[in-house]
């Protein structure tokens, strides 16, 4: 059995126990969904190819998020690191408890590695970009407290986004310092990442999704002008329907292959 294979089994083999206990009960108004914003303003995380930090954008992608997910009926949705203030990966995942939220999504914007970064000039001043890798990224973490049900999630997730057109970077699975993290599905681009503070911590069902590469410069552009957070919005919405409801097939996939 493949290294691979063996992955994604230890995370699955509870699964059908696991389905059947989420399918028990799912009124969206009372399901509980924690958007945690990431990074903050004093450490933005990563700086795009035009000079906005991530920051900027994960807050912009969460209150779409937060609005799509308040239209399809989960009324309950809250944001997490909202005023940009100084926040502990830690304290995240408390406030996700303290406030009864059954499911943890923790919204980013992704980079590269520094050997694949360029130089050019945007309005005067030096930019760096990497136009090598685009594409969304989904991370999952063994040490949390439901790893089948984050996984199962993060399944949803990744059929949801395929669903409205994009499509996952494996460039955190290369074998160098920096990345080499375990590739669990290349076709959803879900990876294992057990060192990630708000995976491990989090008491309920818990995902990372880097939603695009924002040091490349096209991908940027999706973000900052084009349509691609909607569709991230979207795609979250679906999986989130799904996941509550118990279904193992998001109802826009399910649409799509009806058609």
């Amino acid at each position: 059995m493949g290294c691979r294979l063996r992955l994604l089994l230890s995370f699955v083999l509870l699964l059908p126990a696991a389905t059947a206990e989420a399918a028990s009960a799912c009124t969206p108004g009372n399901y509980v969904v924690a958007l945690d914003i990431g990074h903050y303003k004093a450490a933005p995380g990563a700086i795009s190819a035009s000079g906005v930090t991530e920051f900027s954008y994960n807050f912009a992608l969460a209150h779409l998020v937060l609005a799509a997910l308040k239209q399809a009926g989960f009324t309950s949705t809250f944001l997490i690191g909202e005023s940009g203030d100084p926040l502990p990966l830690q304290n995240r995942t408390a406030i996700a408890r303290r406030n009864g939220a059954q499911l943890f999504l923790s919204l980013h914007h992704d980079s590269v590695q520094p050997r694949y970064l360029s130089s050019w000039m945007v309005d005067g001043k030096p930019r760096q970009y990497s136009d090598l890798y685009r594409g969304y990224s989904i991370f999952v973490s063994q040490q949390n407290a439901q790893p089948a049900q984050s996984v199962r999630f993060a399944t949803l997730l990744g059929k949801a986004l395929r669903v409205q057109g994009l499509t996952p970077s494996l460039h955190h699975a290369e074998a160098i310092p920096g990345e080499n993290r375990p590739l669990l599905d290349a076709q959803f681009g879900i990876y294992r990442f057990d060192g990630l503070v708000v995976l491990r911590t989090a008491t309920m069902p818990a995902v990372l999704l880097e939603s695009a590469i924002i040091l490349n410069r096209a991908e940027e552009q999706a973000v900052a002008h084009g349509n691609h957070e909607q569709k991230v919005a979207a795609a979250v919405t679906s999986a989130v329907q799904a996941f509550c409801q118990g279904n193992d097939q998001s109802p826009a996939s399910s649409d799509k292959r009806s058609r």
